[in-house]
C-alpha cells in the first residue's frame, strides 16, 4: 500500500466541457485531500495540457464538442509508448457501448454520472495506486537496463584491454614487427567495411586480428629472432605458433575470444588448401582467418624483417593480386583493393 501523502500529491487532469461537472469533481477532490489538479473545458487544449502537466490520472468526459474523449485517447496512445493510459472515463451509467469501447482503447476504469463522492474517490485512488506503482516498476526496469548496459560496456572495455595487452605481449617477443599488430587490425577493419560488415563485427576484427601471432609467445627466441633463413625443422616449429595461439584462446565463452581463436589458428591457411596448420581451403577457412591472412602478408611484405628488406607498396600490391585465388580469397582481394588508399594511409601513420 502506498503512503497516503504520495497518493494525495498525485497530479490530476480533468477534461469536461461542462463546468458544472468540473465544479462537482473539483469539490470532491478537495474534500478528499487532493490539491494538485487542473481542469480543461475546451477539449482542443487537452493534449497540450497533458504534455505540460504529465498527470498521473486523467478524468475524461467522452461526449464533448471539437474533440471527444475517444479522439483524445487516440492521441494519448501515441504519447504513452508503454501503453498505459491513466484514464478514468466520465460517462452516463447506462452507456454500456461507450464504456466498453473506452475500456478496449485502454481506459483503466469508468465513472458513471451523476457522480457519487465515495465511489468517485475510490475509483480515482485505485487508478492512482496502479499508475504510481506502474511508474515505479517502469523506472526500476529502466534503471536495471541502464545497469546492464553499463556492465556490458565495462565487460567489453575489459575484453578490449586484454586484447591490446595480449597483442603487446606478442610484440615484446618479436619487437622487430613494431606496430604490425595495430596495423593489421586497422587493415582488417577496412576490409570488413568493404564487404558490408556491421559496426560490431568490424570492431571485433579491429581488436582480434592483432592477436593473430599471439602463439609466438611459445616459440623459442633462437627461432623467433633468427636473422637468417630457418631450417626445415625450425620452420616446422615456427608453424606451431598457430596451434599454440589457438590453444591459448580456446574455450572462450565470449564471441570476442572465439573470434580471436579463429584468427590465431587460421591466419596461415590458404585459399588453395596449401596452408597450415590444417590445410583448409576456400570457405572451410573462417572468414576472419581469410581476412587476417591478407592483412598479415601485406604488412609483412612492406616491413623490414631480420631475414629481408621491406618491399615497396607497389610490389606488395602486385603480390597480393598474384596470390588471388591461390593464397587469398578472390572476393576479399577485391575488397582489399577497394580500401587500398585507406590501408596505405594507415601504414604511413603507424609505421
Amino acid at each position: 500500500m502506498l503512503r497516503d501523502e504520495v497518493i494525495k500529491n498525485a497530479k490530476i487532469l480533468i477534461v469536461d466541457d461542462l463546468k458544472t461537472n468540473i465544479y462537482i469533481v473539483e469539490k470532491m477532490l478537495k474534500s478528499g485531500g487532493y490539491k494538485n489538479y487542473k481542469s480543461i473545458v475546451d477539449s482542443r487544449n487537452a493534449i497540450a495540457a497533458y504534455l505540460e502537466m504529465q498527470p498521473d490520472i486523467v478524468l475524461l468526459d467522452l461526449m464533448m464538442p471539437y474533440m471527444d474523449g475517444f479522439d483524445i485517447m487516440r492521441e494519448l496512445q501515441k504519447i504513452e509508448a508503454d501503453g498505459f493510459l491513466p484514464v478514468l472515463v466520465l460517462t452516463a451509467n447506462d452507456d454500456m457501448a461507450n464504456q466498453n469501447k473506452a475500456l478496449e482503447m485502454g481506459a483503466r476504469d469508468f465513472l458513471g454520472k451523476p457522480f457519487e463522492k465515495t465511489e468517485t474517490l475510490n475509483r480515482i485512488r485505485n487508478i492512482l495506486e496502479t499508475r504510481i506503482l506502474y511508474n515505479q516498476v517502469y523506472e526500476k526496469k529502466n534503471n536495471l537496463e541502464d545497469q546492464v548496459l553499463q556492465r556490458t560496456k565495462e565487460l567489453k572495455e575489459s575484453q578490449l584491454e586484454i586484447a591490446i595487452r595480449l597483442a603487446k605481449a606478442g610484440e615484446f617477443r618479436d619487437n622487430e614487427t613494431g606496430n604490425h599488430d595495430l596495423r593489421v587490425g586497422l587493415y582488417a577493419e577496412c576490409i570488413g567495411n568493404a564487404i558490408g560488415m556491421s559496426a560490431v563485427e568490424k570492431e571485433k576484427l579491429r581488436y582480434t586480428v592483432p592477436l593473430h601471432d599471439i602463439g609466438k609467445i611459445g616459440i623459442p627466441d633462437r627461432i623467433l629472432l633468427k636473422p637468417g633463413k630457418l631450417t626445415e625443422d625450425e620452420w616446422e616449429l615456427m608453424k606451431e605458433h598457430t596451434v599454440i595461439g589457438g590453444q591459448i584462446l580456446v574455450g572462450g565463452k565470449s564471441d570476442f575470444i572465439k573470434t580471436a581463436e579463429e584468427v590465431a589458428l587460421n591466419h596461415h591457411e590458404k585459399w588453395n588448401g596449401s596452408g597450415y596448420p590444417n590445410g583448409l581451403m576456400k570457405e572451410e577457412i573462417p572468414l576472419v582467418g581469410r581476412i587476417a591472412a591478407i592483412c598479415d602478408v601485406f604488412d609483412a611484405l612492406i616491413s623490414d624483417r631480420p631475414y629481408k628488406k621491406a618491399w615497396s607498396i607497389s610490389e606488395a600490391v602486385k603480390e597480393i593480386e598474384n596470390q588471388s585465388g591461390e593464397h587469398f580469397d578472390p572476393l576479399l582481394v577485391k575488397a582489399f583493393f577497394s580500401e587500398l588508399d585507406k590501408i596505405v594511409k594507415i601504414q604511413k601513420i603507424y609505421r
